[in-house]
């Protein structure tokens, strides 16, 4: 890396991949846009995205092939499917984007690393779930499913009903000398998708696959700070983090204080599962060292966002 390029963190949002193959390629194709823009204005970036819609689908066909011939097809664990998404989704990304560089006669050098992230067995979360998963569902569909498949739903920003799962802290990333030594080297990474594979460490050095699924936003800041990167970039469904969120008076969030950005947090004022993880995990990388600037805005919108001219931008 160039001594004075700017290192960025680009956290891509799941939602904004579509729900099934067909719309992933779509708008894989338009979401690498933003991102080249990015790497040709010079900075060094790294990506992350999200995978909520698309490990509960998975999951969903999993069982379903689970409960037709179980002997044939055994159980498939929520960290299998976490590594399932990471693998789809990365293949599409690192192919659009090295296909949108090479247009743009830029180096194509982009590789997808498979990422497993540490999470503490003991952690609250897995006594209750709040991470959004699958599809968005009506209120009549995920009372059916809940009393089918036992699993928990809730209303997600006024845009219908998902499944939630455990969503503990990311503790380590495994892969993070691999990640680190890539972009060194001039590539273009994509890694820690859907959060990462939730593992717990185990006796003699083993890795086993944890019952959940990380929020993408948090393992995506613990990247940043591991990187010692200069932006976390939050691509989401609005240009702004908003209080009054859906009221009459609403008010649109830009440049804020990580002081500000606390009292909002306390004040209730974004919705667990949705915005508040987004903005907490702004808050925690704005804060980790002097300089760090978190922005969360639209993903069309990055390139003006971190140039101060639209989203919301965190700094301590």
């Amino acid at each position: 890396m160039e001594e004075n390029k700017k290192k960025v963190v680009v956290a891509l949002g799941g939602n904004a991949l579509g729900s099934n193959l067909i719309e992933q390629m779509t708008s894989v194709t338009d979401a690498v846009k933003p991102i080249a823009d990015l790497i040709e204005e010079g900075y060094e970036v790294i990506v992350t995205h999200g995978n909520g819609p698309q490990v509960g689908v998975i999951q969903d066909a999993m069982t379903l092939l689970s409960r037709e011939n179980p002997e044939k097809h055994p159980h498939f664990p929520l960290s299998v499917c976490t590594a399932m998404s990471q693998g789809y989704i990365g293949y599409d990304i690192t192919n659009k984007l090295r296909e949108e560089l090479l247009d743009r006669g830029l180096k194509g050098d982009v590789s997808c690393v498979l990422t497993q992230v540490e999470v503490d067995p003991q952690d609250p979360a897995f006594r209750h779930p709040t991470k959004p998963i699958g599809p968005f569902l009506t209120k009549e569909e995920a009372d059916r499913k809940a009393m089918e498949k036992r699993h928990v739903f809730i209303e997600d920003s006024g845009r219908g009903y998902r499944r939630v799962v455990a969503s503990p802290e990311p503790k380590s990333i495994i892969e993070i000398d691999t990640i680190r030594s890539l972009a060194d080297a001039g590539y273009v990474v994509i890694c820690t998708g859907g959060g990462g594979i939730p593992v717990f460490k185990a006796e003699n050095h083993h890795l086993k696959g944890a019952p959940a699924v990380i929020d993408k936003d948090r393992a995506s800041e613990l990247l940043a700070e591991e990187l010692d990167a200069d932006f976390l970039i939050i691509l989401t469904a609005v240009e702004n983090a908003a209080i009054n969120y859906g009221k009459p008076d609403e008010q649109k969030l830009g440049d804020i204080t990580t002081a500000e950005a606390r009292k909002y947090i306390e004040e209730g004022q974004f919705a667990p599962g949705s915005m508040l993880p987004k903005v907490e995990a702004a808050v925690k990388f704005a804060e980790s060292k002097p300089g760090r600037t978190a922005l969360i805005t639209l993903l069309e919108k990055a390139k003006d966002g971190i140039n101060g001219e639209t989203g919301t931008r965190i700094h301590a």
